[in-house]
């Protein structure tokens, strides 16, 4: 399908991150762009803003004619009247990842994968790719400081992606770079078992583009397809703290950033420095260098441009920070997320009292990793715990935040529904708070910020 020829594209799901990034590509090209999603969000009113036509009723009457593609993500029900109705009627119907895909042919692709770090990976390889002389297109999963949109379109030849593992969506993508960050399991609904989330990765990697580049965190199980990939041409390199081909070296906090040394055998920068706290990041940032280099970036531009990183939306997103409060809204739903979130805020607010508002994102992954939640939340001083949010699916007997709660070994905890939560915050004022979820929790960023502000 040429998609230079498409003329009107409809978008069920158009306020997903992911497709809404397709949405403004096509629009930027010129496309009549419509479509469905359950809410409204900032992300769908600005996309409305942006010449865009939205609704937000599963209703049929409302689908224009002359459509040309439908683009449509796995996220939403099947029962869908406009899915099925499309479908019903022959419409060329390409989910979102295959949609990716055949624009990323065309050029040449960096594909940033990994069960956690993506997002910030992604991001932070297209503003440091665009800083050190490569031009590059992006479709990210979050909204960058930098870009300012989860979409860019540049000049060169070469386009940043992320690379969702969900669905199995990845596997439509043949990068020249590729990125593993972390084999962690996750989608469990998907594919069963972690040794299948493996094998999935594994196939990615093999899909790496005749003399292209892979790069993973050291320690992650991929020997044997890194010796396949060595065996016919292509590159491999690792990376990690303290150990790795690029070596994140003497990590530390100071002045509120984090300092951190990288050393390889083309570099050796000895205080990196950036505005974002946590080993995580360090580590989305050592993948985000090597990335960039393998792309052709040049090297003389990273210390400044890494240094300029705003981060992306809901991702350790400083919401408030005066002498008496800080709060910090992520985007964390996996408990190697929460952790990495908790230490992060840890690290750069060592003496500050941590309280955590965590709202559970699908039954099905609060009942696989259960332990792990518990473990996590655990490590902070107050736990405060929304009901779960269900996205796509339907409860699960016994699986409920009171199980989590049960788990968990912290004295400070409690259950709280989201009508409650401005009034417990108001009631017991937190020194450092955290949100996190993937659900719906992020519509209460800016009500937070207020009552917060308005305590001052």
């Amino acid at each position: 399908m040429e998609f230079n020829t498409i003329k009107k594209v409809y978008f069920i799901g158009i306020g997903g991150i992911g497709m809404s990034a397709l949405a403004r590509y096509f629009k930027l090209h010129g496309a009549e762009v419509h479509g469905y999603d359950r809410t409204e969000t900032e992300l769908t009113r600005a996309l409305a803003a942006e010449g865009m036509h939205v609704h937000y009723t599963d209703d049929v009457t409302l689908i224009p004619e002359g459509i040309d593609l439908v683009v449509w993500t796995p996220a939403v029900p099947k029962d869908l009247k406009e899915l099925n109705w499309f479908q019903d009627r022959g419409y060329p119907l390409k989910k979102r990842a295959e949609v990716l895909g055949i624009i990323s042919r065309a050029k040449k692709c960096v594909a940033i994968a990994g069960t956690h770090g993506k997002t910030t990976t992604s991001t932070m390889t297209a503003h440091l790719l665009r800083a050190c002389g490569v031009d590059a297109t992006a479709f990210v999963g979050g909204i960058s400081g930098n870009l300012g949109s989860n979409f860019v379109e540049g000049k060169s030849d070469w386009v940043v992606v992320e690379a969702d593992e969900y669905d199995r969506s990845f596997l439509h993508l043949h990068p020249d770079v590729a990125v593993l960050n972390s084999l962690d399991p996750d989608h469990l609904d998907i594919y069963g078992t972690p040794e299948a989330v493996v094998e999935s990765y594994k196939q990615f990697a093999r899909q790496i583009k005749p003399g292209g580049i892979l790069i993973y965190k050291h320690g992650l199980p991929l020997e044997d397809v890194a010796a396949e990939l060595e065996a016919s041409g292509r590159k491999v390199f690792t990376f990690g703290i303290e150990n790795g081909y690029y070596e994140a070296v003497n990590v530390h906090v100071e002045h509120g950033q984090t300092v951190f040394g990288l050393t390889s055998t083309i570099v050796d920068w000895p205080a990196l420095r950036m505005n974002y706290p946590g080993l995580h990041n360090v580590l989305n940032a050592t993948a985000a260098i090597a990335a960039t280099l393998g792309a052709g970036g040049f090297s003389t531009e990273i210390p400044a441009a890494l240094l300029a990183f705003k981060g992306v939306k809901r991702r350790f997103d400083t919401i408030l920070k005066t002498d008496q409060v800080v709060y910090v809204d992520d985007y964390a739903h996996h408990p190697a997320e929460l952790e990495a979130t908790i230490q992060a805020a840890r690290s750069m607010y060592p003496d500050k009292k941590l309280t955590g508002i965590f709202q559970p994102h699908l039954f099905t992954r609060t009942r696989d990793f259960a332990e792990g939640f518990a473990a996590a939340l655990d490590k902070l001083d107050e736990c405060l715990l929304l009901p779960i949010y269900p996205a796509r699916e339907l409860s699960i007997p016994g699986v409920t935040s009171e199980m989590l709660l049960n788990k968990m070994t912290l004295k400070n905890k409690r259950i709280i529904q989201k009508d409650e939560i401005l009034v417990t915050l108001k009631q017991h004022p937190p020194e450092l708070l955290l949100t996190m979820g993937a659900g719906d929790i992020d519509t209460f960023i800016e009500p937070i910020k207020r009552l917060l502000e308005f305590r001052l």
